[in-house]
């Protein structure tokens, strides 16, 4: 994505900040764009640009920044600014032990009796299913973010769904070595080879959550987890 397009992406998003904007809406709105795989490792977030497409003051931006930085989704670079950051397979490792403690357990105690919350994992497996028939394999990707994301919301908690917003940020840069080539151009092919399979797992984990089968989801979910890892770090170990 080039710096004109991502500005226009946030130039867009402005709508959706209040007038009374604040410093949350803003940090939530970049980490979106992150999930969303519009702001890949490695972009250069200009502050000028940033902050006269939301429309926001430049210390309400850079406390944006700041927090971000926190959640180690940007990372400020001596003489460039900040910029997207970029994880490492040690960055992985660690993800993926927060993936199994939080994932899992949302599953294995989920609250199916709230039907909205169940409904929320269907909706991002039929998302992914569209996508994937229309040949969007980043679209999948988005949808995979989620579906995940839907299996966390299980567990009911405000606090374990914010812990999990920053987990996926992060997620989608670590994602963004299987989309790429060598060269760090996006490869199509590559992309659809990593998500092409979660396609029909999601659904199966689905379908368990849906019939209550919450320790056979959760044993699924564990195994899935392990393979994405595997699959993710030799992609790592592959590029250095």
């Amino acid at each position: 994505m080039t710096s004109a397009q991502w500005v226009d992406r946030l130039a867009a998003d402005r709508s959706l900040l209040e007038r009374t904007s604040t410093v949350e809406r803003v940090t939530d709105l970049l980490r979106q764009r992150i999930i969303q795989g519009e702001l890949p490792p490695g972009t250069q977030l200009s502050e000028v640009s940033a902050k006269d497409a939301l429309g926001v003051s430049r210390n309400t931006l850079r406390e944006a920044f700041r927090l971000l930085g926190h959640e180690r989704l940007l990372v400020h670079e001596m003489h460039k600014g900040v910029a997207v950051r970029k994880p490492s397979s040690a960055d992985v490792a660690d993800l993926y032990r927060l993936r199994r403690i939080i994932e899992v357990g949302a599953v294995r105690h989920a609250a199916t009796t709230k039907r909205e919350l169940v409904a929320a994992v269907a909706r991002a497996v039929r998302a992914g299913e569209q996508a994937a028939a229309d040949g969007d394999w980043s679209e999948v990707g988005t949808a995979n973010m989620r579906f995940h994301e839907a299996l966390v919301g299980l567990a009911d908690s405000p606090r374990i769904n914010d812990a999990m917003a920053g987990l996926l940020a992060e997620l989608r840069l670590a994602f963004h070595v299987m989309s790429t080539d060598e060269r760090g151009g996006l490869d199509p092919q590559r992309t659809r080879g990593f998500y092409e399979s979660y396609v029909e797992r999601n659904r199966a984990i689905a379908d368990q959550v849906a019939a209550g089968e919450l320790e056979a989801a959760a044993s699924a979910l564990e195994t899935y987890l392990a393979d994405a890892e595997t699959q993710l770090i030799t992609a790592y170990a592959e590029r250095t």
